[in-house]
């Protein structure tokens, strides 16, 4: 009998430890959820709210008065006139204030387009026979090759604005989204190779041979039988420079004077010079941004998962 209380006893125990780690998970599950989530509910809430809304304290997490002003005033800029008058005429407190550069704010989506997926192709027309070469065929100055693309990497961007801001002046590319296709690529481009080059490393030799027992040449050999295998490292590289070319702000700063070639994240930090700051025009501004970076990682989600879990199994 004591034998049989000790041991249902110990089952309680363990199962009681379980559920306590499980309790713990979950708990650190949802701070942490939240302390990421968090921030992106801010911002899609408070762009649907007026300004009184957004000062108030406690905030509004749920909009008591929802409003999409905001959002149809990105739209309707470029038609209404934005001027002095109206300017200090509207109440923004009331949600109705327009910053003077409200109208810049859809050329610049359109410039952040073109500059990313430039980037993203040329990443990849570049990058892709870089890594193949450099993972499969043997050639002299290879190490020296490898080691001086990742050295670039080690030199913080700021370092590189100067030099950079000289070669595009005397290229006569200031003012013009040449100037940050060529800035992006140089920073992206290294390390598309490096990711790609350690994905085609992993894949067995053999491959490369049977290929070119077969009768196929190099660029057969990478286009129909390693770039199949390596579309989850492609879409990582795709998201990477996506992402980097739509979210940089810095060397933007320094290249671009006009609505010529301005970014997005130029043109929304504009909004907080004028002399009316408007939170929830901002916010709604900062949802726009938002959205072609998320389609494009709800599109390769698929390649990413796989991405994450391959070669965890062998068989």
């Amino acid at each position: 009998m004591l034998a049989k209380g000790g041991s249902k006893h110990a089952r309680w125990k363990l199962r009681l430890s379980g559920w306590t780690r499980l309790a713990v998970i979950f708990l650190f599950s949802v701070v942490l959820a939240g302390y990421v989530l968090g921030p992106f509910v801010w911002l899609a809430s408070s762009s649907i709210q007026n300004e009184r809304e957004i000062i108030s304290v406690p905030p509004h997490w749920v909009p008591e008065d929802p409003t999409l002003l905001n959002f149809k005033a990105i739209f309707l800029a470029q038609r209404k006139g934005v001027t002095y008058e109206t300017r200090t005429q509207a109440d923004p407190v009331s949600g109705g204030y327009i910053p003077s550069t409200a109208k810049n704010l859809l050329p610049s989506l359109w410039n952040s387009l073109i500059v990313a997926v430039s980037v993203v192709v040329l990443n990849l027309v570049v990058g892709i026979p870089a890594a193949y070469a450099m993972a499969k065929i043997r050639f002299r100055g290879r190490s020296t090759s490898i080691y001086f693309m990742l050295s670039t990497r080690v030199i913080p961007d700021i370092v590189l604005v100067v030099p950079f801001f000289l070669f595009i002046s005397r290229l006569g590319l200031l003012d013009n989204v040449l100037s940050l296709i060529i800035t992006y690529l140089a920073i992206t481009v290294p390390f598309t190779v490096f990711i790609l080059m350690s994905y085609f490393e992993s894949l067995p030799d053999e491959l490369d041979k049977a290929a070119r027992v077969d009768g196929c040449s190099r660029f057969q050999t990478l286009t129909l039988v390693f770039l199949p295998l390596a579309l989850p490292s492609v879409a990582a590289i795709v998201l990477f420079s996506f992402l980097t070319s739509w979210n940089e702000f810095l060397l933007a700063l320094m290249f671009t004077q006009t609505i010529a070639s301005q970014t997005m994240p130029i043109v929304i930090a504009s909004f907080t010079s004028d002399f009316t700051i408007s939170f929830s025009f901002i916010n709604a501004a900062g949802v726009v941004a938002v959205v072609p970076p998320v389609l494009l990682a709800v599109v390769f989600e698929r390649y990413i998962v796989s991405g994450m879990t391959a070669g965890a199994v062998k068989g």
